[in-house]
């Protein structure tokens, strides 16, 4: 088997998530790409990068969670990197109470929070046995103010920032697990988000929305950071200080 770390960074076809997968890679770890219907897409990056593979899977059914897991591990003899990055919304204003009924509620933790949960325990045998797992969740600013793109979402996400923090005191010390928290980040997911981002780059200290590779970033700092875990860590521009 070989030393070289292996990472499952999921929804990892665009965006963040594919930002995720390169900056792992560069790190040198052999990267596991994934979507859920971005096929294309996702085998475009794990080709762009030196030693990495595409797996097709939909993290917010158990069959295919489990069955992802059960391919990375087949392919590479190990897993000690989780990012839980697939995820997705409706955009809604909050006051629509009504927009926002129990089919939106039902899409969103499916993926959101369900998938997640179901990913990691797919993985945590694995990770536990590499003896250096780690597990980064992908949150939002959301999951801790009233904001984001619609309720049911800041809602998923402020379970994911609490469902880290049950699992580092579960998985520990053999996993650790810790949460990156997003503000705005330019991806092909906010490109409608112009109101949005123009109040980011007027308001916030660093006055302009984040990038892929600033969440990245914090990634691969929390994947390295060998004496952190339970923590969520914000990547928005100082947005909290407002």
């Amino acid at each position: 088997m070989s030393e070289k770390r292996v990472a499952l960074v999921t929804g990892s076809s665009s965006g963040i998530g594919a930002a995720v997968a390169a900056r792992l890679a560069a790190a040198g770890l052999r990267v596991v790409v994934n979507s859920a219907r971005s096929v294309e897409a996702g085998r475009e990056v794990a080709a762009s990068l030196p030693d990495a593979h595409y797996v097709q899977a939909d993290i917010s059914a158990q069959d295919q969670a489990r069955r992802l897991v059960a391919e990375v591990v087949e392919h590479y003899g190990r897993l000690d990197v989780l990012v839980n990055n697939a995820g997705t919304t409706r955009r809604i204003p909050h006051a629509d109470l009504e927009a926002a009924g129990p089919e939106v509620w039902r899409e969103i933790l499916d993926v959101n929070v369900i998938g997640t949960w179901q990913t990691t325990v797919a993985a945590a045998p694995h990770l536990a046995a590499s003896g250096q797992g780690v597990v980064v969740n992908i949150s939002s600013i959301a999951g801790s103010r009233p904001a984001g793109s619609s309720i049911p979402y800041a809602v998923s996400k402020a379970a994911i920032e609490h469902m880290t923090r049950l699992l580092a005191a579960s998985l520990g010390p053999a996993v650790r697990v810790n949460a990156v928290a997003p503000g705005l980040i330019e991806t092909p997911w906010t490109a409608t988000f112009t109101d949005i981002a123009e109040a980011v780059r007027k308001s916030t200290p660093m006055r302009r929305v984040g990038l892929p590779g600033d969440v990245a970033d914090a990634v691969l700092n929390l994947v390295d950071a060998t004496y952190s875990t339970g923590d969520v860590v914000r990547v928005d521009g100082g947005a909290h200080l407002l």
